[in-house]
């Protein structure tokens, strides 16, 4: 068994604790036991988990694993501080806010000897499922993902950041890309931001990211895909999937906590994340320009 602690209690680590408590029956999620939580606030019990500092959290023996759900400015000392530990550590996206700190703690948690996992459940959508078979073996003319949605709370960093979901389905669709330009559009007072991204496939097909956000933008994704024999214009629907997006989250951190999950699939996982982050990166370097 694995003891676990859940750092923040958002959404993510409400769900994070829910989990742990009622395991998918037979799933490798079954070894993990939440022990406890941590807030910056002072809390009651959460679900009948109780609360502890984030000091008792890393010296407790019974406590082997950290699941980070606080604000995505504050991932990076939350990840570092327990991979010091030698601690396991589970963190919701992005992991950092530039590619050189992700560098540094995938190096730590290896040198370390333990399971660094960044949490990308938009990958494990039934929508995002059906648009890979959709887009499986079509050659991309160009393309063009908009992505709308409400103004974000301070403490979710750049949108390249914040958003790299969308940068992530699209380096999954159509592979490694690279950046040639990018601009980013304010309205602070009115709480409106929109970033353009222009990027290339590796066979210099030209792709275009849009992260528009606002207040009362419906949640939406737009596509528009043009193939040598189709054009795509919306995601296929799906229906939901039998089981929750985070337990299925949940139930692949814990097989790679077995040692269920290959060398070379744990590598391709890394590779891809960091080429995402520094993707966004240059991103942002982009649009302060």
């Amino acid at each position: 068994m694995f003891g676990a602690v859940v750092v923040g209690i958002g959404t993510a680590g409400w769900v994070r604790i829910r989990d742990m408590l009622a395991p998918l029956p037979g799933s490798p999620a079954e070894k993990l036991n939440v022990r406890a939580f941590i807030s910056r606030r002072k809390l009651d019990s959460q679900q009948g988990v109780s609360q502890v500092t984030a000091e008792e959290a890393v010296s407790r023996e019974d406590i082997q694993v950290a699941f980070i759900c606080t604000e995505n400015v504050l991932h990076e000392e939350n990840v570092r501080t327990f991979l010091q530990a030698g601690k396991h550590v589970c963190v919701e996206y992005p992991m950092t806010m530039n590619y050189k700190a992700a560098l540094e703690l995938w190096n730590l948690a290896q040198e370390k000897g333990v399971i660094l996992h960044e949490e990308h459940i938009e990958l494990l959508t039934e929508d995002y499922k059906e648009l890979k078979r959709a887009v499986e073996g079509k050659l991309l003319q160009e393309g063009t993902l908009h992505f709308t949605g409400g103004a974000l709370k301070p403490g979710f960093g750049f949108p390249a950041f914040s958003g790299i979901a969308r940068l992530t389905w699209l380096v999954e669709l159509f592979g490694e890309l690279s950046v040639t330009a990018a601009t980013m559009e304010e309205d602070s007072g009115n709480n409106y931001s929109k970033m353009t991204a222009k990027l290339l496939t590796s066979d210099d097909r030209p792709l275009m990211w849009i992260e528009e956000r606002g207040p009362g933008l419906p949640r939406a994704k737009n596509i528009n895909f043009q193939f040598d024999s189709c054009t795509l214009t919306e995601v296929p629907p799906a229906p939901r999937g039998a089981v929750g997006l985070f337990m299925q989250d949940l139930i692949h951190f814990s097989a790679k906590l077995a040692g269920q999950v290959s060398p070379g699939e744990l590598h391709r996982e890394k590779i891809r994340i960091l080429h995402c982050l520094r993707l966004a990166e240059n991103i942002q370097q982009l649009c302060k320009r």
